[in-house]
């Protein structure tokens, strides 16, 4: 498997490049699931989305991948600290910004079905996916 180059597009942190060898996740399956996800839910940590697809295996399984949306990385830290409000504000105000991108933090497999929790609302994911 080889390593993701960030691109106009994409950034990938470390992190996720590790939980992808771990679960043998590639970069075309995290960009589809991105683009394509069965479910949609606001991400554990602060101003971020995570979004799952079924694996497909013979036990059921859910891929999971937690992004958030950023600006080149010589922006980032101050569109970080510039940040405050819930995710719906903050997805608002990225995607009013150019220079967007797909900050990929992590991706993990889930054995089972997941409880669903807060969705993200839809006129937001609607602004996220005219990004795709």
């Amino acid at each position: 498997m080889k390593q993701p180059q960030n691109d106009s597009k994409y950034e990938w942190t470390g992190h996720a490049w590790e939980k992808m060898q771990y679960y043998g996740i590639s970069e075309g399956r995290i960009k589809r699931i991105i683009r394509f996800p069965s479910r949609i839910e606001e991400g554990i940590a602060e101003n971020t989305v995570a979004v799952m697809q079924p694996a497909g295996t013979k036990n059921y399984q859910e891929i999971w991948v937690m992004y958030t949306l950023a600006q080149a990385r010589a922006n980032l830290k101050s569109q970080k600290s510039n940040l405050k409000g819930k995710i719906e504000n903050n997805l608002k105000q990225f995607l009013g910004n150019s220079g967007k991108k797909f900050r990929i933090i992590t991706a993990w497999r889930y054995p089972g079905k997941s409880s669903e929790r807060d969705p993200i609302p839809e006129d937001i994911m609607i602004e996220i996916k005219s990004l795709l």
